[in-house]
């Protein structure tokens, strides 16, 4: 059984999941900010950790990824259509912002090309790419465990903004409805931001999935 720590990030709060199994090995999902609040947590827990993958490449999800790849020499992971939004501002989201320092990060190591399964160490996942919030977000699936790390795809109530840089509101609800409301209905999904969610709740309770 795969554990799941979660880490509030940054200037708004994003959320960093670490996953992990019974090897002491784990997955970081989206280092916002902060690296030594998670460098922390997996000394506590006496965690080694195989890669960082990210669920799209808003400065609210990119900002500790430069430190810890650094630290732990792990690779990056990151869909190929948002490989050009980590090292520019207007794309990533940080040059929107006059309060906001311009977020620029080293290129990944590993582009996500088509969804397919995908093996790190001891980890499997299916990989959803669902566009639309950005055109590079990918969810990432255990079923196994029955959860996935869905980005800032669908939130609880709520679904991804899309007035960043190639961002639809069209796109966004159709990966949604195709990708996330599709999974079984108690698997549990986190989001980029806020608590957990399932697709049966959404399906209910989701103003946006209404329409």
């Amino acid at each position: 059984m795969l554990k799941i720590d979660r880490l509030e990030l940054g200037p708004v709060q994003a959320n960093c999941y670490i996953v992990s199994g019974d090897a002491k090995q784990c997955l970081i999902f989206d280092p916002g900010e902060e690296a030594g609040k998670i460098q922390e947590l997996l000394k506590r827990k006496q965690l080694t950790p195989l890669a960082i993958l990210l669920t799209h490449a808003h400065f609210d999800h990119i900002g500790a990824v430069d430190e810890l790849r650094e630290v732990y020499g792990i690779p990056v992971y990151l869909h190929y259509k948002e490989r050009d939004f980590l090292g520019l501002p207007n794309l990533n989201g940080s040059g929107k912002y006059a309060a906001l320092p311009d977020y620029r990060v080293a290129e990944a190591d590993k582009l996500i090309t088509e969804e397919r399964s995908l093996e790190i160490g001891p980890f499997k996942m299916e990989l959803y790419h669902t566009p639309g919030h950005s055109p590079g977000s990918v969810s990432f699936y255990f079923p196994h465990d029955r959860f996935a790390i869905v980005g800032d795809t669908l939130f609880a109530g709520s679904i991804g903004r899309t007035d960043l840089a190639e961002g639809s509101e069209q796109v966004l609800l159709k990966s949604i409805r195709e990708s996330l409301l599709t999974l079984p209905d108690e698997t549990f999904l986190f989001p980029g931001h806020g608590p957990e969610t399932t697709p049966i709740q959404e399906k209910h309770h989701n103003p946006f999935l209404q329409r």
